[in-house]
């Protein structure tokens, strides 16, 4: 197995980046809103492919406005698109980095959990083979298998 997470992410790094996306939080946060599941399903969604059309009639609705209906909010409209343009430009790289921590935390973990099992196979031998003090160790580790009747360990 390769150990592609060989390293010890400094304690500041980490606390330093915890802050800017604190901050980040907070100063996006009375801009943001949440939606529920029925109200998220519910939207037409815009999209790349939508985006040139959506901006092609905002510049129309602004050139020649007396095609837009009358109930239509030309300054909601622009209100609209202005504040998607600036927040896809802040969630793109924050897409990109939700998915390189994502995949950076499932390698470590499966390292981590694969080091443990190497330990613990290791300790069930030992115990298997009356190795002293090994009996307790694989008595307190084998209580995280108990209830997986269904699944191996390597």
């Amino acid at each position: 197995m390769e150990n592609k997470i060989n390293y010890q992410l400094p304690s500041a790094v980490a606390e330093e980046a915890a802050g800017k996306i604190n901050e980040a939080v907070s100063l996006l946060s009375p801009y943001l809103i949440a939606l529920n599941a029925e109200e998220r399903q519910s939207l037409p969604k815009m999209s790349d492919g939508t985006a040139p059309f959506v901006e092609k009639c905002l510049d129309y609705c602004e050139s020649d406005a007396q095609f837009a209906p009358p109930f239509l909010d030309l300054e909601g409209f622009q209100n609209d698109m202005d504040s998607w343009e600036k927040l896809m430009a802040i969630l793109r790289p924050v897409q990109q980095l939700a998915a390189n921590l994502d995949d950076t935390t499932t390698q470590a973990g499966s390292e981590g959990y694969t080091a443990a099992l190497m330990y613990y196979n290791s300790v069930k031998q030992a115990a298997k083979l009356s190795i002293p003090g090994s009996k307790t160790i694989y008595d307190d580790l084998k209580k995280r298998f108990a209830s997986n009747g269904n699944r191996t360990v390597e």
